[in-house]
């Protein structure tokens, strides 16, 4: 697929009623209204973002498109108002608040900087950019535009998580000086593209470390990075990033200044005995802290505070998390938040990335 387009659908173009943003409307003294909205892309991770925010209710969902009649018919049914469209442009030019994406990796700069210089937010799923070159001209197109940037690190906003970062910021464990954390999923992608390096910027670490290497980073105030060490594999054997072979496990250690070392491990199809193995713990010289998966399980976690051979729970599931980064988008949106600094965090994960890759050295 080329980058910044999506293929036709062979759904019917329908343009509806391309009205002012409500940005415009705002300007000129009018009624702001809910922000219009559209998905690019609705496979299930778009899909269940859509479904998050429909029933938040920040936004109205105006308009979808995807290559797949299936996907958008599946779409449809959880926002019939939206207009159907047959190409990326041609949602841009229905001269929306704000446009989701849930393309193909080899898409999100593109799209995401196309969006933000017609004048509307962007949340993208990750990454944002395959490089950190492509990541930071999105964040820049961003703070040109002066509109808000998101990208789906949803695991920040697991219950489980959030408790774990408190325990490190109110010093519960002391200094911080070792982390360890760890993605292993039993399954591979099942889209072809994922496995294909200059499509995806990577395999199983872009797809997998990426979060652990932003909770890292997150928990401890995104200190900067001095030394990274790393191996990666591909059906069991050891590989370079010269080899352009999309690794499916990955083993990286980060030394951070002020004397910490993070220890990440992922992989797809690991014969881990469950479907998932997913942990972020964080040890310090008074207690330790970390969010496991239960039995396996991709949606439910726990976690505790450590204290020598005790430990205490901090958080158990149920917890319907999974929607809440893109709520949290849609709600600062229909606020009028425009472009938030933080979002800069993403160039330093992805500058990990690229070290690891060997695509430069910052």
């Amino acid at each position: 697929m080329a980058s910044g387009a999506l293929p036709r659908s062979g759904e019917r173009w329908e343009r509806g009623a391309a009205g002012e943003t409500a940005r415009a409307r705002a300007a000129r003294g009018g009624e702001v209204g809910v922000p219009r909205v559209g998905f690019a892309g609705v496979g299930w991770i778009g899909r269940h973002r859509m479904e998050a925010i429909v029933e938040a209710g920040p936004v109205q969902v105006a308009a979808i498109v995807d290559p797949d009649p299936a996907a958008t018919s599946a779409a449809s049914a959880l926002a019939p108002s939206a207009a159907i469209v047959d190409s990326f442009e041609r949602l841009l030019d229905l001269e929306l608040d704000g446009v989701v994406i849930a393309t193909p990796s080899a898409a999100h700069a593109e799209q995401a900087t196309a969006a933000l210089e017609r004048g509307a937010a962007v949340f993208c799923q990750k990454p944002l950019g395959r490089t950190a070159a492509e990541t930071e001209a999105v964040v820049s197109a961003a703070r040109t535009a002066d509109r808000l940037l998101g990208v789906d690190l949803c695991y920040r906003r697991t219950a489980a998580m959030e408790r774990v970062r408190e325990a490190v910021v109110a010093g519960e464990l002391g200094r911080v000086h070792a982390a360890d954390l760890t993605f292993h999923n039993a399954y591979g992608p099942d889209r072809s593209w994922f496995y294909d390096p200059g499509l995806a910027g990577g395999g199983c670490l872009v797809d997998l470390g990426t979060h652990l290497v932003d909770l890292a980073l997150w928990v401890l105030g995104f200190p900067s990075v001095d030394r990274i060490s790393s191996r990666l594999y591909h059906r069991g054997r050891l590989v370079r990033p010269s080899d352009q072979v999309a690794e499916d496990h990955a083993l990286v250690e980060l030394g951070l200044d002020g004397g910490a070392t993070v220890r990440i491990a992922c992989s797809w199809n690991l014969h881990a005995g469950r479907d998932a193995v997913i942990e972020a713990a964080f040890y310090g010289d008074e207690g330790g802290a970390a969010m496991r998966n239960v039995a396996g399980s991709f949606y439910d976690f726990t976690a505790d505070l450590y204290r020598g051979t005790s430990a205490r729970r901090l958080a158990d599931p149920p917890d319907a998390w999974g929607g809440r980064t893109i709520v949290g988008w849609a709600k600062s949106l229909a606020r009028g938040h425009g472009f938030d600094p933080d979002i800069g965090q993403a160039i330093d994960v992805a500058r990990v990335l690229d070290r690891v890759y060997e695509r430069c050295a910052y």
